[in-house]
């Protein structure tokens, strides 16, 4: 059997997470699915209550007895410096080696793109970024703090291994999402070192790829080609600074935050899903946060987990639902959470 762990998290996070879970439920039951749900108190009240945000015992838990976890939204004013949500979201990544950040970004409909003139011209993106080496390793500090001569260094550690893993996922990615395009995006003109790197592996993995058309590009370019022609691209493989910026311009240009869903992966042993979106507690429980991106990651774990009809009906049913013009304001709609995630629950069950 399947374990899934849910943690709801902070602010709009159960908000989203009931719609996500209640559908869940629905095609588990349906299809006679071989998966439990097991909710967790992991988050801001549970770390003002008790001072700890996951403890050893449950990160062994988690490592050992579970095969993905669902996460809501994790952010809490409350909280200073949001310190639990560092030692959630930061341990589970490292912990358990996600190495693998896939956002997709598909334009649903023409109309919810900021960009003009997206009719006829589909987005679908996959963009996979390397998520736990790079410059968020946190390897550097400050000296001679409050002098004239005060120093900060950050340094971007880029491993062989590293990079040709993630590098062979993006591969994977297009292969099984039938993409006959990979673009490698870097810096080497300012960074030869770290782009040398990226190239080299990126061709040698390649070359196991014949099919594929293979390219890279400069991240500056890259990140205007994305306002001016994001429908040329279809799968974008990068750093983890590099890619956590471009993910965010893709997210924008495909209809927004909102709709945008994310997959942490070690790929056949551990995954962790959540929408991009922040924790938004000054709409907490106003009816107006949008389920679509929490109900999305429903369909990557599903995908994850082999089920991957279901996972296809799950987005043809938002993008049905978009469709339709039930959405949530940030969509142009009046609809509220429930009812949004009412709709996609009565589009998959037919």
């Amino acid at each position: 059997m399947a374990r899934v762990a849910i943690i709801p998290g902070d602010g709009i996070g159960p908000d989203v997470m009931t719609e996500a879970v209640r559908l869940l439920e629905f095609i588990r039951r349906r299809d006679a699915l071989d998966l439990e749900l097991v909710h967790w108190d992991l988050g801001a009240d549970r770390y003002l209550r008790d001072g700890v945000a996951l403890s050893d015992d449950q990160f062994a838990e988690l490592e050992a007895d579970y095969d993905a976890i669902l996460l809501g939204a994790l952010g809490d004013p409350r909280v200073p410096d949001n310190a639990h949500m560092r030692d959630i979201l930061l341990r589970l990544r490292f912990g358990l080696d996600l190495y693998l950040n896939h956002r997709p970004a598909y334009l649903p409909a023409p109309g919810l793109s900021p960009l003009a003139g997206m009719e006829g011209r589909p987005i679908r993106l996959d963009i996979v970024r390397e998520n736990t080496e790079g410059i968020y390793v946190n390897m550097g500090g400050r000296f001679k703090v409050g002098t004239p001569d005060e120093i900060a260094i950050h340094e971007d550690l880029n491993t062989r291994k590293g990079v040709e893993r993630i590098v062979r996922a993006a591969f994977d990615v297009a292969s099984r999402r039938g993409r006959n395009r990979v673009t490698m995006v870097d810096k080497a003109n300012a960074m030869p070192a770290i782009g040398a790197l990226w190239r080299s592996v990126f061709f040698e993995v390649g070359e196991a790829f014949p099919g594929i058309t293979q390219d890279t590009m400069l991240v500056d370019a890259m990140a205007m080609d994305l306002v001016r022609r994001p429908e040329q691209y279809q799968v974008l493989v990068t750093s983890n600074l590099f890619g956590d910026i471009l993910s965010d311009v893709a997210a924008i240009v495909t209809g927004g935050l909102g709709l945008a869903a994310s997959a942490n992966l070690n790929p056949g042993r551990h995954a962790m899903f959540e929408p991009v979106h922040g924790s938004a507690p000054d709409i907490q429980g106003t009816g107006v946060a949008n389920p679509l991106a929490t109900i999305r990651c429903a369909g990557l774990l599903m995908d994850f987990l082999g089920h991957h009809d279901q996972a296809a009906e799950v987005e043809s049913s938002v993008v049905d639902v978009i469709a339709s013009g039930k959405t949530t304001p940030d969509l142009g709609g009046t609809a509220t959470t429930t009812e949004v995630g009412a709709a996609v629950l009565a589009q998959v069950a037919g």
